[in-house]
């Protein structure tokens, strides 16, 4: 199917296609304010004890190229307003795209209309952390250069130049990829909020394919960017970016062509590369590959819904239960380990200024030298772990869902004491280092796993001495993160990140972030994941 075929059928088209040339804009904060008094007045009248209005403008584009050929430009646009309400101490919700104020009015009243309904089958109320409202205020990703505002040829060029950048390197084929993302948001709320912010996301990629003409064997690099939140300037590398080592990679930029570059000469490398024998490695991760692994054994098992068994259709519950935190000793990790959720990391995938509850976010401990110490949670879930107020990290996916508690960016913080990657492989016997993240798999409660990546580099006596293929490595949660015994200084910190990850039924998705710098784990069991069991 191709690059192109493939993201396609997995991204969340929301809303309707638009034309390709239609300009950038942001619809008047007055005009949302006036919208929005309506629901909540008309939601009040009709019993609601409290109202959140969420107005959105979610705006998408995606640019695809195949070798030569632009494949695709789509552009989509969604315009709606979310109405979410407690009455009779039970929430009801209900959206509409007619933004008239006789529509709005309407769905505020069926939002309340349903609440009631629902609060028939309730046992316990809803109770929800207090909140102050904010009154008018805003927030703006500081972006340097709006995406939305580059010429599309100029964007379109882009990927071409890393299509022929990679095949004069010897690639065979090229899909290249670029992935735009705008939500005007305005929030409003019966707590005397009114909240209007102004997101960015970009997401570069690209997949590098290379056949052995002589056996027909095939191999695919990746993109090792990251998605983030940032606009076109993300795209404009600076030389003090710069991280050197087996691959070049950047902090805060992403150069698209030399990463084109180095993935054809790389996949060449792989199609030559030695198989992986089985057996216990000291792992080197690279942060372009760790973040995966945070995300699925760290952020998912702290997400408090999980913890409670309320989110257990998609993806599974958590074997963080309550008992290990309220122990205040559970040793989820080393004591190098130190996790923290961050919904302000500026250009980061989840930085906002407010949830979607209309919370300032904030920056909060989940795992403190090793031991797990809090967890994610909500305006109704805080209460229950003892908070005064909601954590920040409430969130959905569009102004036609209902906002649920969602993972904040959450990230391993760099070592204390300097060290790069390279003084860390010196100090190894026998390992690996793996750079770029590949499958996985998890289990349903976030602790038996196995990880791939995009590239795999033997470590023999403090040395990188070749490539490898068919490498994966498999532990726990808890054994693994026990294992970390060296984490890079903050020179090497860098972010990865998912631009879709999924929860909830009806699934909805959000973008995320995970930091980190460079780490190393030991005695790791490692697979070859070409060997028959």
């Amino acid at each position: 199917m191709g690059l192109g075929a493939g993201l396609l059928a997995q991204l969340p088209l929301i809303g309707k296609a638009i034309p390709v040339d239609t300009p950038w804009y942001t619809i008047d904060t007055a005009k949302k304010k006036e919208l929005a008094d309506v629901a909540l007045n008309a939601a009040r009248s009709k019993g609601a004890t409290y109202t959140d209005v969420r107005i959105g403008r979610y705006l998408n584009q995606f640019i695809i190229t195949r070798e030569e050929k632009v494949e695709n430009v789509i552009n989509t646009e969604s315009y709606g307003i979310g109405i979410r309400v407690l009455a009779n101490g039970c929430w009801g919700f209900a959206s509409t795209d007619q933004m008239d104020k006789d529509s709005i009015a309407r769905t505020a009243a069926l939002a309340v209309s349903i609440a009631k309904e629902n609060s028939r089958l309730i046992t316990t109320p809803v109770e929800l952390a207090p909140q102050k409202g904010y009154g008018e205020v805003s927030w703006k990703a500081p972006i340097e250069k709006n995406a939305f505002d580059v010429p599309l040829k100029e964007k379109a060029d882009l990927l071409l130049s890393v299509s022929d950048a990679a095949l004069k390197g010897g690639a065979n084929y090229v899909g290249s990829f670029l992935f735009l993302v705008n939500e005007q948001k305005y929030f409003a709320s019966s707590d005397g909020s009114y909240i209007d912010q102004d997101v960015h996301r970009i997401w570069p990629t690209f997949t590098v394919t290379k056949i052995d003409a002589a056996t027909g064997k095939f191999v695919t690099r990746d993109a090792l960017s990251a998605p983030r939140g940032m606009g076109y300037e993300y795209l404009m590398p600076r030389e003090s970016d710069k991280i050197r080592g087996v691959t070049t990679l950047y902090r805060d930029r992403y150069d698209m062509l030399e990463d084109a570059r180095q993935a054809a000469t790389q996949a060449t490398e792989k199609l030559k590369a030695k198989s992986v024998e089985p057996g216990k490695y000291d792992l080197i991760l690279d942060p372009s590959h760790l973040w995966l692994t945070i995300h699925e054994s760290v952020g998912h098992p702290t997400e408090l819904d999980r913890v409670l068994g309320y989110e257990a259709n998609f993806a599974g519950t958590s074997f963080l239960t309550l008992d290990k935190w309220e122990s205040k000793k559970f040793q989820f990790g080393s004591p190098l380990v130190n996790i923290v959720a961050d919904k302000t990391q500026p250009g980061s995938l989840g930085a906002v200024g407010y949830d979607d509850e209309g919370v300032a976010t904030q920056k909060w401990d989940l795992i403190k030298n090793g031991v797990l110490v809090n967890y994610q949670a909500i305006r109704d879930q805080a209460h229950i772990i003892g908070l005064k107020q909601s954590q920040g990290c409430c969130y959905s996916q569009s102004w036609s869902d209902v906002q649920f508690q969602r993972m904040p960016n959450v990230s391993l913080q760099p070592g204390t004491a300097k060290l790069t990657p390279a003084e860390m492989i010196k100090n190894v016997e026998k390992g690996i280092f793996i750079v770029g993240n590949g499958s996985f798999s998890i289990d349903q409660q976030r602790y038996n796993f196995q990880f791939g990546g995009q590239l795999y580099y033997e470590i023999k006596n403090g040395e990188i001495v070749g490539m490898l293929n068919d490498v994966a490595y498999q532990s726990n949660t808890q054994e693994f993160w026990n294992s970390c015994k060296a984490i890079a200084d903050q020179r090497d910190y860098r972010l990865g990140g998912s631009y879709f990850d999924g929860k909830g039924q009806p699934e909805q998705v959000s973008a995320v972030s995970h930091g980190s710098a460079t780490a190393r784990f030991n005695g790791v069991n490692v697979i070859n994941t070409a060997r028959k069991i």
